[in-house]
């Protein structure tokens, strides 16, 4: 583990579908941070001693197929349901009853279903960089394969088996500092960032990665833990979320259109593709999100917001966390 956070507690939880490493600091009402692709608890690791010195217990996860966590072998095992019934699990595992999620990226939708799903463990839901869009009448594979015209959208690209892994695995590091770089304000290409998620006929997602250096928010020693992370458990559990979107969109038909009434918080960046391509999402919000305490789109912010603005991130989730109701 990294030496520069040795006020972070790391162990292994026991959850119905196995075991899901934590790393936790803070003691107080238990916040749940749950990260994206292709991260790691330590995505959080500015948010945990600011949550901590607030007040808070703040413990970040890693999800099924990273990290230290379980690494089921079935693809089904990624699904949106069992990622709900880890968080759920990991609530319970560490004694508490109920917690406030948190999540970024694909954590975001993840958050965002436990609460859905689990209203009766999870009292508030904050979003970064993916805006909520409840469960659409669209098959994702189906929608996915309308964008992008004679080019194929990347979550179609990391679909198949083995796909993605031939062309990140042969190496981790250098692919994982192009995707970095390529989705972050200080970085990325201002005339096509939106050309990043697309791949041409034969081509590869990385095709597209900027050079140069690091992003700012990105050291070497950063990137040196995130690569060490894929490099041990290769990518396939971390890519197998995406592939379950249509199986996601089959479990949760019973909650088609279905808001999330907790109090909830939206973060995102303006330079972030996924605020601009979900901007539709982004205006429903009232109906969407009727318990909105508070939306916010960080000016010339790109897309790992939590990371990027390390402080404004801990500033507006502590006064979020601040307003809410006493549990």
């Amino acid at each position: 583990m990294p030496t520069a956070h040795p006020d972070v507690k790391h162990r292994l939880v026991e959850v119905p579908g196995g075991r899901i490493h934590v790393a936790e600091q803070g003691s107080g009402p238990l916040v749940l941070l749950v990260h994206g692709f292709p991260e790691s608890w330590y995505s959080w690791r500015h948010q945990l001693p600011a949550l901590a010195a607030a007040g808070y217990r703040a413990v970040a996860v890693d999800l099924r197929g990273y990290g230290r966590s379980s690494k089921p072998a079935d693809v089904a095992a990624y699904r949106m349901l069992a990622h709900v019934s880890d968080n759920a699990g990991v609530v319970r595992a560490l004694g508490e009853e109920s917690a406030v999620v948190v999540g970024h990226d694909w954590g975001s939708p993840i958050a965002a279903n436990s609460a859905l799903l689990r209203p009766d463990v999870f009292t508030a839901v904050g979003l970064m960089s993916v805006p909520y869009a409840p469960r659409s009448g669209f098959r994702p594979s189906d929608a996915f394969g309308m964008i992008g015209g004679d080019e194929e959208f990347y979550v179609g690209y990391f679909q198949r088996p083995g796909r993605a892994e031939a062309e990140i695995e042969p190496d981790v590091r250098g692919w994982l500092a192009g995707f970095y770089a390529g989705l972050s304000a200080d970085t990325m290409d201002p005339e096509g960032r939106d050309r990043l998620f697309f791949v041409p006929p034969g081509g590869k997602l990385s095709g597209r990665f900027p050079g140069g250096p690091l992003p700012s928010w990105l050291t070497e020693a950063d990137l040196d833990f995130y690569a060490g992370e894929f490099e041990r458990t290769g990518l396939t559990g971390a890519l197998n979320r995406y592939r379950n979107v249509d199986r996601d969109w089959e479990d949760l038909a019973a909650w088609d259109g279905a808001p999330v009434r907790q109090p909830s918080l939206f973060i995102g960046g303006t330079l972030d593709s996924s605020t601009t391509w979900m901007a539709e999402a982004l205006a429903n919000y009232p109906v969407t999100l009727p318990g909105l305490v508070s939306s916010h789109l960080l000016e010339g912010c790109g897309h790992w917001v939590q990371q990027e603005r390390a402080d404004e991130v801990n500033r507006l989730l502590v006064e979020w966390l601040r307003s809410l109701p006493a549990s």
